[in-house]
Formats: C-alpha cells, structure tokens, sequence
C-alpha cells in the first residue's frame, strides 16, 4: 500500500470515529500512529486533529502514541466501529500510551458514547 493510500485510510478512520464520537472532531490533539507490519517495518505517522491533518512524519509533539499492526488498523480504517476499536484496545491489538490526563479524559468520552450507542 502507498503512502498516499495509508494516508487516505487513516483520514477515513479519524473521520469514521469522529462521525461515532463528536467530541473528538473538537478535541486539539497531536496523535503518533504507529502501523506495525510483519516484517519489522512500522512506518509513523503524525495525526493532528480537527482536520485530520495527515503527515508521515516522527510527531515529536504527539501527545498520544498509538501502535497498531498494519492488518488490524487496515480492517478497524475500513469497517470498524468506536465499539470494535474499543474491543480490539481491550484485547491488546491497539496499545495506547502517553499523557495520562488525556488518555483518562479520552477514556471517558469513549465509555460515555459506547455506553449511549446501542450494542
């Protein structure tokens, strides 16, 4: 896959949890998506919403890290809802590290519209 190609799935994914989860479309943050692959490579990725703003670039004012391997983000990007994206960070498929307070702060939100959406 391309770059312009992973740049474009990754706008579709901010854009699809954004449409699930309002609240970040207004949330400034700097985010450092990390898409591992099996052999070895895991490209960075600078992701700055609102926007999204889409860089493939080391984003040393990230805020928050997100590591994912290539194959589960591609499928999450395409089909996957707020609630399948929860479920595969519940399971260890996306690892999130970083400021806490955001973290926390994006935690609530997250729990906040999972628990409105129906299952």
């Amino acid at each position: 896959m391309s770059a312009a190609d992973t740049k474009a799935l990754i706008a579709v994914a901010v854009d699809r949890l954004a449409e699930e989860m309002p609240a970040l479309g207004q949330l400034k943050l700097v985010i450092r998506l990390q898409l591992q692959a099996k052999g070895g490579d895991a490209p960075i990725w600078r992701v700055e919403v609102p926007g999204p703003k889409i860089d493939r670039d080391p984003a040393g004012d990230a805020r928050l890290d997100v590591i994912v391997q290539r194959q589960q983000f591609n499928e999450l990007a395409k089909e996957g809802s707020l609630r399948d994206w929860s479920r595969a960070y519940e399971r260890g498929n996306v690892k999130v590290t970083g400021d806490s307070a955001v973290i926390k702060l994006l935690g609530n939100v997250i729990g906040r519209q999972l628990n409105r959406a129906p299952s």
